[in-house]
């Protein structure tokens, strides 16, 4: 799998953006960078580009969707939240993400359109075509039996063990503290849990006596200090984290790579088309072959009736005869080829030999010769017999003119 450019939009004005090269496994390329979108732009050849917006700029919330919603999903999803916000529906862009197997609740970000539309802007402005693009706090680690909790200058961002993250400003880190240390609806009273804080080392100079002053509320509080920034720890997510990804519906990407996989979904059509087209011609092909073999055995039929009066009529039967005749006059030592090509030669014994008549009937050949005289034809009788033939000169007469001589030749194969 390609590489990541995991790339951080700044949540004020005077901030700039920051980004990480991250491999598959989500480990960082290099350190953090930052400054204008248009150096980042510089980065993203070859790699695929994961965008975080402000989390405070995104709700992410999980409403009861009956499980059976299907595809109305994205219709309810707005009237389930409505009483929820302060915006009209018709202004904000619903994300929604995957569902936590048959749980009714499937968790959604809401955005406004005016934001999306500005993040995009800016992004294309400098060449950069995300592919995903997630709140940056829905990239909170999870932890099962702690909560965890992300302190930056400006924000503090806490995710409870089960539940979704929650992004305050840094002022109200007291109330957050709280709401990490908040233990489920079903567990008994008085237990706490444990606490992971993610921060700098500014960051816990300035909050650290208030964040001490929670840790008997804890079952332990462990601070792990960022020397350069979340960006490596948002990384480590990337192979195996489900945030929602806002650029879904009229922001689904149009990169290359989605045209790539359009144009192999036409070519796979095309193909299919193709296929269906050949499949079509070849049993057109067939079905002309057929009724031409219909049309040519019918022609052998009322060829072999004209031919060989009394043999049998139907057309299986009919090709067959015709086969075998033309397999005895053209081939082996007895058909009528042989032993007309026999007889040329033999003729050529004879000077002045004319054939008068030729029959051939049962692999024999009956023939009348004139010949200028008796011995001529006793020649082309000798001829025929030493080309292996048995040739027997069965008749002759002297012609009245008394300058010529008609005899009668038969000729058969040696083992007929």
């Amino acid at each position: 799998m390609a590489d990541w450019l995991l790339l951080r939009l700044p949540r004020l004005p005077d901030q700039t953006p920051s980004w990480l090269v991250v491999d598959s496994r989500g480990a960082a390329v290099g350190p953090p960078q930052s400054g204008p979108l248009s150096l980042a732009a510089a980065r993203t050849a070859g790699r695929r580009i994961c965008v975080l917006v402000p989390g405070p700029d995104v709700l992410i919330s999980e409403p009861e969707i009956p499980a059976k919603a299907g595809v109305k999903l994205q219709q309810l999803v707005p009237y389930a939240l409505e009483e929820h916000l302060a915006d009209d529906v018709d202004d904000l862009h619903f994300a929604i993400g995957k569902r936590d197997g048959d749980s009714p609740r499937v968790p959604v970000a809401v955005v406004a359109r005016s934001l999306v539309d500005k993040w995009l802007t800016d992004l294309r402005s400098s060449g950069i075509e995300p592919d995903v693009m997630y709140a940056d706090s829905d990239l909170l680690p999870v932890n099962p039996g702690q909560s965890v909790a992300l302190l930056e200058e400006d924000v503090v961002v806490v995710r409870p063990p089960s539940g979704l993250p929650l992004t305050l400003p840094s002022d109200a880190l007291a109330e957050a503290l709280e709401l990490a240390q908040a233990t489920d609806a079903n567990a008994n009273a008085g237990t706490g849990r444990g606490l992971i804080l993610y921060t700098g080392a500014a960051e816990w100079h300035q909050h650290a006596a208030q964040v001490e002053a929670f840790r008997e509320r804890f079952d332990g509080i462990k601070i792990q200090l960022l020397t350069n920034g979340p960006l490596a720890l948002f990384a480590q997510q990337l192979p195996n984290a489900t945030p929602v990804n806002l650029l879904q519906g009229p922001y689904t990407p149009t990169t290359s790579r989605s045209v790539g996989m359009g144009a192999w979904r036409i070519a796979a059509m095309l193909l299919v088309c193709f296929i269906g087209l050949h499949v079509a011609g070849r049993a057109a092909e067939l079905s002309l072959l057929k009724h031409s073999e219909k049309k040519l055995d019918t022609s052998i039929k009322e060829t072999v009736q004209m031919a060989m009066p009394g043999q049998p009529v139907s057309a299986a039967e009919a090709r067959h005869q015709m086969e075998l005749r033309l397999a005895l006059t053209r081939g082996g030592a007895s058909g009528l080829l042989p032993a007309l090509e026999a007889l040329v030669q033999a003729k050529g014994t004879a000077p002045g030999a004319v054939v008068r008549s030729l029959n051939y009937h049962n692999n024999t050949v009956d023939l009348t010769v004139r010949a200028p005289d008796a011995a001529s034809l006793d020649r082309m009788n000798q001829a025929l017999r030493s080309n292996g033939w048995q040739a027997d000169l069965t008749g002759g007469n002297p012609m009245p003119d008394g300058t010529s001589y008609e005899g009668r030749i038969q000729i058969r194969s040696s083992g007929t």
